[in-house]
């Protein structure tokens, strides 16, 4: 099998005196609604060999799930159109609750008290270099939001995606019908999060971490959000 990766991303990663690597599998455009078990049976079943793990997107399992939230339906404030003002841009995985609408969906998601909580602790930290404080305050369902803008897809402009729901069961699901070890990530160029992973991999949270810290899937028009590992050595 000739293994390729994304630009600028190497086949081949050293974790912990193991090489591993890493093939970036191309899919179709994944739309809400569809089936994630045939997407792994088509794109990776004819691929896959027994001991080797399946790193997926997050997005297309919460694509699957139906987990998107329409523009529309969020009724920007005046609070969060005040407090977004004063936030990043950005956060560790994209466009973040500088934008209003992300605000909006944060108030909606955790609270009015747990956001202000979180905007006043932001304020003062970043006074001392400390960021990202925000994002760990209220929590994954925020950080996790997807979508709300087409900088890759214009299809995204007005849908947000939220984070899959029960990633370890939808992992054990892959496995049970397909025979597939897979793990579920929320990963880019800032960082990496399990979400889950199917119950026989043996590899520890932090060791799965280092295997796909440089962020080798590419969900923009590279559409290659399945990852297969494969152990070298």
């Amino acid at each position: 099998m000739n293994f390729i990766s994304n630009e600028g991303k190497r086949v081949e990663i050293n974790v912990n005196g193991k090489i591993y690597l890493r093939h970036a599998i191309k899919t179709k455009f994944i739309k809400p609604g569809e089936d994630y078990i045939e997407i792994f049976r088509k794109y990776v079943s004819p691929i896959y060999e027994k001991g080797d793990i399946i790193s997926s997107s997050e997005k297309i399992i919460a694509l699957c799930q139906n987990r998107v939230i329409k523009r529309e339906d969020i009724k920007i404030g005046i609070l969060a159109k005040f407090l977004s003002k004063f936030a990043s841009q950005k956060n560790r995985g994209g466009y973040g609750v500088g934008k209003a609408i992300n605000m909006q969906y944060a108030i909606d998601k955790v609270g009015i008290l747990k956001v202000l909580l979180a905007s006043i602790c932001s304020g003062i930290t970043k006074i001392f270099g400390i960021k990202g404080v925000f994002y760990k305050i209220v929590g994954q369902e925020v950080t996790g939001l997807d979508g709300f803008y087409d900088g890759a897809w214009k299809e995204y402009k007005d849908i947000g995606i939220e984070i899959p729901k029960n990633s370890t069961k939808v992992c054990n699901e892959i496995k049970e019908k397909l025979g597939i070890s897979c793990m579920v990530v929320d990963s880019n160029d800032f960082g990496q999060e399990i979400l889950g992973k199917s119950d026989d991999i043996k590899q520890s949270m932090q060791e799965l971490k280092q295997i796909i810290k440089d962020n080798p899937a590419g969900q923009g028009k590279q559409q290659t959000p399945l990852i297969l590992i494969r152990k070298y050595q």
